[in-house]
């Protein structure tokens, strides 16, 4: 039997658990299990390390970049990311950490771009923003990251104004702010100045539409949740871990 399975926090709402499930069950794959690991704190996963049935992991939210030091290593795209969504155990039983995010991040956003898509507003600084900067990079679109607390290179909500709005039509939530049970919440920009030229994209797939993509949608901007890139990131992760 091999195991795989998602670290996290809280985290009975995952979509790893289900999506590898069904995977499994579609494609007939056999001998295969995915569970969860919830964890409180993240020195717990050295408890869970001690399973030697266990091929690879998922990493998420709140933990992508405090699992780092308890890794044996990166490969080159996480460690210039600096944050880690998928971990593989080698054959000689090290755990080395892989980032898939800015891959199902940037495959799924390339369709959705237009000409005047040129920078962008990445809301939040998490892990899944370190992702999310470093596929826009690859992308060559210019981007400004943005907190609660404006400091050094990363702006506050109440610096975004209509003129920045005007310049900066890519707008990405990677805050869980609107995520299941609190879908109310949304990230305060002022949604009254956005426009048909404005790309609404929000990492959270759970409700399908948040409460930023319905503000974007209602003002006409184009919309996509995290559905997609979560799906390639899975399957990426997969292919890593039977590589």
């Amino acid at each position: 039997m091999r195991k795989f399975g998602l670290i996290g926090k809280n985290i009975s709402y995952s979509f790893s658990e289900s999506f590898f499930t069904k995977k499994f069950k579609i494609e007939n794959i056999l001998n295969s299990s995915y569970q969860n690991f919830d964890l409180a704190k993240i020195e717990d996963f050295k408890t869970v390390t001690k399973d030697s049935t266990i091929k690879g992991y998922n990493v998420t939210i709140p933990y992508k970049e405090t699992i780092i030091p308890l890794l044996d290593g990166l490969n080159s795209k996480a460690a210039q990311i600096g944050a880690v969504n998928t971990i593989k155990i080698t054959k000689h039983g090290k755990l080395k950490g892989f980032n898939t995010d800015y891959y199902g991040f940037e495959k799924s956003l390339k369709p959705l771009l237009e000409s005047h898509h040129k920078k962008a507003l990445i809301l939040g600084t998490g892990g899944a923003s370190k992702a999310v900067s470093y596929a826009l990079e690859r992308l060559k679109i210019p981007y400004i990251l943005v907190s609660r607390i404006a400091k050094n290179n990363i702006i506050g909500y109440e610096d975004i104004t209509r003129e920045v709005l005007s310049k900066y039509h890519i707008i990405i939530n990677c805050t869980p702010l609107g995520t299941f049970p609190n879908t109310e919440s949304c990230p305060n920009i002022p949604y009254g100045s956005i426009n048909t030229q404005h790309l609404f994209y929000d990492l959270i797939y759970n409700p399908s539409e948040t409460e930023f993509l319905k503000r974007g949608k209602k003002q006409g901007a184009k919309t996509k949740n995290g559905l997609e890139m979560l799906e390639l990131q899975a399957e990426k992760s997969w292919k890593i871990w039977n590589k």
